[in-house]
């Protein structure tokens, strides 16, 4: 399973694997607890749990702590993703020193002892003392103030990357060594730092001449990433590079120790990146040789005028798999967003209005998909004030930017069609050939499915749906009657099928094949899903797109959905690898208050609840969910199932982890108990908030 997911996976298994171990020790406590409590009430004593909550209790985080504390909010967690985050918030900078027009290189450098060097020609960072902080250099602010930066009124940028003021700062607390050279005023400035907390004042090294910019070299703690983290130095080669192209005004200048290289032959010590072309050329380098369905790659460029954002796009339908490389202000958003919604839309719309055009009827099915499935697309766009899916940026809901995309996008695209009628008409046809053939394979897929329904004998307690197609059909597996009850009652009946669970499902990883075979719940299961397990799994005759486990929010719910996961993971890895495997997330709590009702999952979305949207007047109404089958159908329709508000947990296995992901399953739901034993002797300190 992905990391995520592991996280997932492994918290459910320790919240229950934890709970069997204590629970005998817990309940003894609780009986010695509640004597001791009739005790002291009888005797009308304060006990020291209660005089022990007081001022001193509330602890006030400062200056970069929280960051150390908590770095998985600041840059998406400690492995290598995040480690290679820090060179993107620094880099980020130079970049926006760039993109404003007060640089024209960037030199990123990786020595032998792991440190990473990032050196621009800027304006370089203020040093003079600041006038909120008198006490300190700007400089300092910056490295060591959350929230502070040159970015939020636009009158240091006009467009950047960086936002929230937090990014070089949250580098600083993460890093065990960093020190910062600012070339200002023909002066030259230093300052070290560790961990967040500066290891010198601001140094003035004296007077400099063919000199300007900031030079930032830092390392990664290793307290935070673990004793072996290392920058890649593919990787950062890769970043610094895709950087060139995205601002054709920059050269970026990269080197990098020989000693890091071993084994790297495709990466050299130095190399100079500069993109005149911008997007176009690296996107033609990039697929030299490759099939194109077009001879000429279609590319442009707008200009940011009045505040609304310039676009710049380059774009090719190929042989191969499609792929997008979106980024907002030089920042990769891998997991797309608004720029890239507007993308699709204007080229579905321009590819239908020239069939219209061309009086070409066949090309009325094609779809967004059928457009991008074998596009490959590049897009940059610069705008004011975006807003990104959390501090790594990876998606981008800025809503103005669709419209942005798709108006700079969608008249270019009709004239480059226009222009190039022979092109255009291959293109189209290319187009309406990928739509057909998804027709087609919808069209066997339903016959198929039809035809295993009536073959298929299927389990009794399965309410399934009418929707012949596997495409779109979800499975719900629920654990008793009465949770199944409230499902069937709450399910869309065309494309939302419920199996009730009676009991807990046999724990796969310890039972042996014998037992496995004669075990009910399995066969049924086995049997509504129709693919087949191991060696006879069958892909085409699965009878569903999604496979959902909904249980009860509690440790009982969390233990049946850690028991159904390693199921799915021993009998049908394949079904979790292509993506059909989900997890539901039931609420815990009901709040009303006069008319306003809501629904939060835990502890800490409730109070969230109660300061933000819970603010008027009137009795504040707060009820606890015991279980799926104590909610009536439509409460369960509204927060569980119906996909415009539900929440789902996809269940996946990290390619490059099988061999990891089987020991942990092995060790937490396998046969020898001392394996378990020993994680709870190592974990049982880090866990909260047992349901016990």
């Amino acid at each position: 399973m992905d990391e995520k997911h592991n996280d997932l996976f492994g918290n459910l298994q320790s919240n229950i694997e934890t709970t069997r171990d204590l629970s005998n020790v817990t309940s003894k406590k609780a009986n010695l607890e509640k004597k001791d409590k009739q005790t002291q009430k009888s005797l009308n004593v304060t006990t020291d749990a209660e005089d022990s909550y007081d001022a001193s209790s509330i602890r006030v985080l400062e200056g970069l702590e929280p960051v150390r504390l908590r770095p998985g909010m600041y840059i998406g967690g400690t492995d290598s993703k995040a480690l290679h985050h820090l060179f993107a918030e620094v880099i980020d900078n130079s970049m926006d020193e760039a993109v404003a027009g007060y640089a024209n290189f960037i030199e990123v450098s990786l020595d032998a002892e792991g440190y990473l060097t990032v050196t621009d020609n800027g304006r370089g960072i203020p040093v003079e003392n600041h006038p909120q902080m008198p006490d300190k250099s700007t400089l300092e602010v910056i490295m060591t103030e959350l929230h502070s930066g040159g970015k939020f009124d636009g009158k240091a940028y006009e467009t950047s990357g960086g936002l929230h003021g937090v990014g070089i700062s949250v580098v600083n607390a993460l890093s065990d060594d960093m020190e910062v050279e600012v070339a200002r005023g023909r002066r030259l400035y230093r300052q070290r730092f560790s961990r967040g907390i500066p290891q010198s004042g601001l140094e003035d090294l004296g007077e400099i001449h063919n000199r300007r910019g900031t030079r930032v070299r830092f390392h990664p703690d290793p307290q935070i990433f673990g004793a072996k983290a290392a920058f890649n130095p593919e990787q950062i080669y890769k970043m610094a590079r895709s950087k060139a192209y995205l601002f054709g005004g920059v050269e970026i200048r990269w080197s990098c120790d020989p000693a890091k290289l071993v084994g790297k032959e495709d990466i050299p010590e130095k190399a100079v990146f500069h993109f005149p072309g911008g997007l176009k050329d690296f996107l033609s380098s990039s697929l030299n040789g490759e099939y194109q369905v077009t001879s000429d790659i279609f590319a442009g460029k707008t200009e940011q005028r009045g505040g609304h954002g310039s676009v710049e796009w380059a774009i090719t339908w190929y042989g191969g798999d499609g792929f997008i490389h979106s980024y907002c202000n030089t920042i990769p958003t891998g997991e797309g967003g608004t720029h890239e919604a507007g993308l699709r839309q204007a080229l579905l719309r321009g590819l239908k209005a020239y069939a219209e055009l061309t009086g070409n009827k066949r090309a009325s099915v094609i779809t967004t998909d059928d457009v991008m499935i074998s596009a490959a697309v590049m897009l940059s766009v610069f705008i004011r004030e975006p807003e990104f899916v959390g501090q790594t940026k990876d998606r981008l809901a800025t809503v103005e930017a669709q419209r942005i995309v798709e108006n700079a996008i969608r008249d270019p695209f009709d004239h480059w069609l226009a222009n190039s009628p022979q092109e255009a008409t291959k293109l189209l046809e290319w187009v309406v050939d990928r739509a057909e053939e998804r027709l087609k394979r919808r069209q066997e897929k339903e016959v198929s499915r039809k035809t295993a329904v009536r073959k298929l004998r299927l389990p009794g307690k399965l309410a399934d749906c009418t929707h012949n197609s596997a495409a779109g059909a979800e499975l719900f597996l629920v654990e008793g009657d009465s949770a199944g009850g409230s499902a069937k009652q709450a399910r869309n009946r065309a494309t939302q099928a419920v199996l009730p669970l009676r009991g807990k499902i046999l724990n796969v990883a310890s039972a042996g094949r014998d037992k496995l075979s004669n075990n009910q719940i399995i066969s049924d299961l086995i049997l509504a899903l129709g693919c087949g397990t191991h060696s006879k799994y069958k892909e085409s005759d699965l009878r569903y797109d999604r496979i959902i486990i909904m249980t009860d929010a509690d440790v009982d719910g969390a233990h049946i959905a850690s028991l159904l996961i390693t199921f799915f993971y021993q009998e049908m890895p394949e079904l979790i690898k292509k993506g059909h495997l989900f997890l539901a997330v039931p609420p815990l709590y009901r709040i009303s208050q006069g008319g306003v009702v809501a629904y939060a999952r835990d502890d800490a979305h409730k109070d969230e609840l109660l300061k933000t949207k819970f603010t008027g007047r009137g009795k504040i109404e707060i009820g606890r969910f015991k279980g799926l089958g104590e909610m009536r159908s439509d409460q369960l329709k509204e927060t569980t199932m119906d996909p415009k508000n539900r929440t789902l947990l996809r269940v996946d296995i990290a390619n490059d982890s099988d061999q990891e992901t089987k020991k942990v399953v092995d060790d937490l739901m396998g046969s020898k108990p001392e394996a378990r034993f020993h994680f709870i002797q190592d974990n049982a300190e880090f866990a909260e908030n047992l349901d016990i």
